[in-house]
């Protein structure tokens, strides 16, 4: 199995931060925060490993280079300056992904979702002839209303269903067709194909509880800083 994390973000929130580094190699605990998530997939075995990036993401390749300090084998998938959203970004590595689901993970959060599930998500996907998994998690302060409604069967709803709206955690196992209809080289949103997939019944879901923290403020990096150097 292979994944992908999303690295080419901006990162205005974290300016000036941000102007000289991406925001994926900023660090916690003395670790770049994208150095956590290729530990995990390592230890999870997971070892082949897609990185998109954008603003200055020549930095990620010279830091990361090609993954064998981790122990993983890191594939690139450059975007230029600008990036081409997640659903973009997707599509466009999807000759590297190959052809079966593979595990997409925000590249500035920390969490310890348990990667190895993936396997076994990945492969219900292809049975179940379902689209998308997604992790949601307990609505943070900064954003109270959530995203998505999972659903007691298991599905997750947009809108229009029982239920209290949970938070996506940005992580995910995906089917190559959820991007069939995406040009790669285009920036395209990931939200609109989720729910899509949502109103068809084609995407599942499960409710994380452990830590999962979205690294989007120079105070929350504090926070990550604070938890990761237990893990150091």
């Amino acid at each position: 199995m292979k994944a992908m994390i999303l690295a080419a973000g901006r990162g205005e929130r974290m300016r000036p931060l941000t102007d000289t580094c991406p925001k994926p190699l900023l660090k916690a605990g003395g670790e770049p925060l994208i150095g956590w998530h290729l530990r995990r997939l390592k230890a999870a075995g997971i070892e082949d490993i897609v990185i998109n990036h954008a603003w200055l993401g020549s930095q990620i390749e010279d830091t990361l280079g090609t993954g064998a300090a981790y122990g993983v084998r890191i594939a690139y998938s450059p975007e230029g300056e600008k990036g081409l959203e997640t659903a973009g970004g997707i599509a466009t590595a999807l000759p590297l992904l190959g052809s079966e689901p593979f595990l997409v993970v925000n590249g500035d959060v920390l969490t310890d979702i348990d990667f190895q599930t993936a396997f076994h998500r990945a492969q219900a996907l292809t049975q179940q002839q379902k689209l998308a998994h997604l992790w949601l998690v307990p609505n943070p302060a900064h954003n109270p209303k959530g995203d998505f409604i999972l659903q007691q069967n298991g599905l997750i709803a947009s809108d229009n269903a029982e239920g209290s709206a949970l938070t996506f955690s940005g992580t995910g196992v995906y089917h190559p067709d959820l991007f069939r209809d995406t040009p790669p080289h285009q920036a395209a949103k990931l939200a609109p194909l989720l729910r899509q997939a949502m109103q068809q019944g084609l995407v599942s879901g499960e409710q994380h509880n452990g830590l999962w923290l979205d690294v989007g403020t120079v105070e929350r990096l504090a926070e990550a800083d604070k938890i990761a150097q237990n893990w150091s």
